[in-house]
């Protein structure tokens, strides 16, 4: 299957209620499995994964108080403000990302949003990575009027920008902007016929209902996202988050299980937090309907499984990467 289909202004099937959501997260877990590997199996073929690299273009130094984020400016996590990289080091990072087998580079920016001269040079680093043969994603926070017709007409493909969690809990995690903020770039980006990747993260001290709410809110959005990245949370020393009670694994499976049902079209993406997984925990994750991962040693500032151990687990389950040959 091919994710690259041009995004159609078609009314979602089914409006979700909180309710319903929440009543598959309640299912038998054998149940819920099984309900989730039938969707699965209806859209996608079942033994393909697809490999995206993100690599931070611009680091630390951000004004935004997410209480996740160890680049907000306001926390002491380490991590220093760096500016723009060059586009070579983009280049550089793009050919090993493709020689490694991923299809999509991911470009990321701490900042609250781009101004245009911060832009002009992320259009340039579009338009050079496309030319590799590579889809393209970008994610730099809220965008102004005009700026996703600036992306796309430079070759951009998809546009990144997370509800991170349900409106109900979203206050207790970020202040310096509201959920609507958020909603109206999924508007822009959707009017500029890009593609959507839009997911959140889970394990930040929600309730299950207030998952089953983000979940709904992904759901709900018409079209639907193509991408869904689902996160688990990464504590990081210095976040507000950093002492957070961990979620239990197998929830998180059933957080993926219930995406996929939900969200039965899109790519449900195993994002952050998969370094900490174990090997079966992420096998219940591809069984429950996850068909792609962030593919590479690190995202943004956080770790992640290095290449290898990637290609030894693909290889244990049999699942090849997308466009590989079978």
């Amino acid at each position: 299957m091919n994710d690259m289909t041009q995004p159609t202004a078609t009314v979602t099937p089914q409006t979700w209620r909180v309710a319903e959501v929440e009543a598959l997260f309640a299912l038998p877990f054998s149940d819920l499995m099984f309900q989730a590997q039938t969707m699965h199996r209806t859209h996608f073929d079942p033994n393909s994964v697809q490999l995206s690299t993100l690599l931070s273009i611009k680091t630390g130094g951000c004004s935004e108080d997410c209480g996740y984020c160890p680049q907000a400016a306001r926390y002491d996590t380490g991590v220093e403000n760096q500016g723009l990289l060059e586009i070579n080091a983009v280049l550089d990072a793009a050919r090993a990302a493709k020689a490694a087998g991923a299809t999509r580079f991911c470009m990321g920016a701490a900042w609250r949003g781009p101004k245009q001269r911060d832009l002009d040079p992320v259009l340039d680093m579009v338009r050079e990575v496309k030319a590799l043969g590579l889809e393209t994603c970008a994610t730099l926070g809220m965008l102004k009027d005009g700026q996703a017709e600036q992306l796309r007409d430079a070759g951009l493909d998809y546009y990144n920008h997370n509800l991170d969690t349900s409106p109900e809990f979203y206050g207790e995690i970020i202040t310096t902007r509201d959920y609507q903020d958020r909603l109206d770039t999924l508007e822009r980006v959707r009017g500029a016929d890009l593609h959507v990747c839009c997911g959140g993260i889970v394990g930040m001290g929600e309730s299950r209902t207030q998952r089953a709410g983000l979940i709904a809110q992904l759901a709900n959005l018409s079209p639907q996202p193509e991408s869904v990245p689902i996160n688990m949370l990464v504590q990081v020393e210095g976040t507000p988050l950093q002492d957070t009670a961990a979620l239990d694994p197998l929830e998180f499976v059933r957080t993926i299980a219930v995406a996929r049902i939900v969200l039965s079209k899109s790519y449900v993406r195993l994002s952050a937090g998969r370094q900490e997984m174990s090997e079966a925990i992420q096998a219940l994750c591809f069984l429950a309907g996850a068909n792609s991962i962030f593919y590479g040693e690190k995202l943004l500032t956080t770790g992640n499984p290095d290449v290898s151990r990637d290609r030894d687990l693909l290889d244990k389950l049999g699942i090849r990467a997308q466009g590989a040959a079978h």
